[in-house]
């Protein structure tokens, strides 16, 4: 198996930080972009354009990081800090699900959590 880094030394690691901090990057903004297309096409196949554009549409919740002083710090999680991010505004979103006329804009902003849950695991790891 091909790693961009290959272990050379016994001191070396097997990847590189910044390869890690590319595949961070990747991870996460394929799962802003192309997942809610996947969950859209998977889960609302009759109206997937549709469902895919609400999910996209609901990254508007990151203008609450325009609160924020300073408005972009490297390594921050998103959860819990900002306050369209905070544990209640998620509850609020799971109850959301369960009615059907805000089910997709309550899928796109969970799986936006989610996403931006998984970032901050990243961030704890590389940091």
């Amino acid at each position: 198996m091909f790693f961009p880094t290959l272990l050379t030394t016994e001191t070396t690691p097997i990847y590189s930080m910044d390869f890690l901090h590319i595949l961070q990057f990747i991870v996460h903004y394929s799962l802003h972009f192309l997942a809610p297309g996947a969950i859209a096409w998977i889960f609302f196949r009759t109206q997937w354009k549709k469902a895919w554009l609400i999910m996209l549409a609901t990254m508007l919740v990151d203008l609450d990081h325009l609160l924020a002083t300073p408005i972009f710090e490297a390594g921050r999680c998103s959860i819990g800090f900002h306050p369209l991010h905070s544990y209640y505004a998620i509850g609020i979103y799971f109850i959301m699900a369960f009615f059907p006329k805000s089910r997709i804009i309550a899928i796109g902003l969970l799986f936006h959590m989610l996403t931006d849950f998984q970032d901050c695991l990243w961030s704890n790891f590389l940091n």
